[in-house]
């Protein structure tokens, strides 16, 4: 399963009223993977920036005039996340954002028909009611090192985001082993054999229905998250 986490930053925050994007950062995840790849450009958003949100992001026009309009990177951007689930998080935003600049670019193209979206923010409203879901908020709920964080920015928040949903979603679930060879493979399979010998003779304790029931609902948010890839229920 393909996934492009996704975050902008803009000249402003009200789409309607002509703000662009200055900035945008996608990671790659493949079956819940950081593959490594990204696609990051700075962009000349051909306007002023609010003063608000250059306090966020710490970027100012005389910064983005030598910069790619939104135009002559769209049909590259498109490319890039074609036919993935795009993670985002408070997808609504950045959505009305790009398919703003994909209209101005004259593009018949919108995010939804190119991909499906999850909004991580609405997932962690459903896992934490009532609480903080802010990134800032989620990246210390799962021990995420935001420490770089003094101003946004889109590919480092991108990354951020990437760390916080496989840790909302039950980690990365393969840890790494697609990386090994057929030979390391076998290897840790033939160390594995005896220790799972001796538990042959352990005592087995069965989940009572409470433990059932709790555990069918932190499936069915995965299966949600996941598009339907759970890998428990798959095996």
């Amino acid at each position: 399963m393909r996934q492009i986490v996704l975050d902008t930053e803009t000249t402003g925050l009200e789409v309607d009223q002509g703000h662009r994007i200055i900035e945008i950062g996608c990671v790659e995840i493949v079956n819940r993977r950081v593959t490594g790849r990204v696609f990051h450009r700075y962009l000349n958003p051909e306007r002023d920036i609010d003063e608000g949100a250059q306090a966020v992001h710490g970027l100012s026009h005389a910064d983005l005039r030598a910069e790619p309009k939104f135009a002559e990177i769209a049909a590259e951007f498109c490319g890039f996340i074609a036919d993935a689930e795009l993670v985002i998080h408070n997808a609504p935003f950045d959505v009305g954002f790009v398919n703003a600049e994909l209209a101005r670019a004259g593009l018949d193209a919108r995010l939804e028909r190119l991909c499906r979206v999850l909004d991580t923010l609405a997932l962690a409203r459903r896992m934490h009611p009532g609480q903080r879901n802010g990134l800032d908020a989620l990246c210390k709920r799962y021990s995420v090192d935001d420490s770089r964080r003094d101003f946004h920015g889109a590919l480092l928040d991108a990354h951020l985001l990437a760390e916080v949903y496989l840790a909302m979603t039950g980690g990365q679930a393969n840890l790494g082993l697609g990386a090994q060879s057929d030979a390391e493979r076998a290897q840790a399979a033939a160390a594995a054999r005896p220790a799972a010998a001796r538990r042959r003779g352990l005592r087995v304790l069965h989940a009572d229905e409470g433990e059932l029931a709790a555990h069918e609902r932190v499936l069915a948010l995965i299966d949600k998250a996941s598009g339907g890839a759970t890998v428990w229920r798959a095996s």
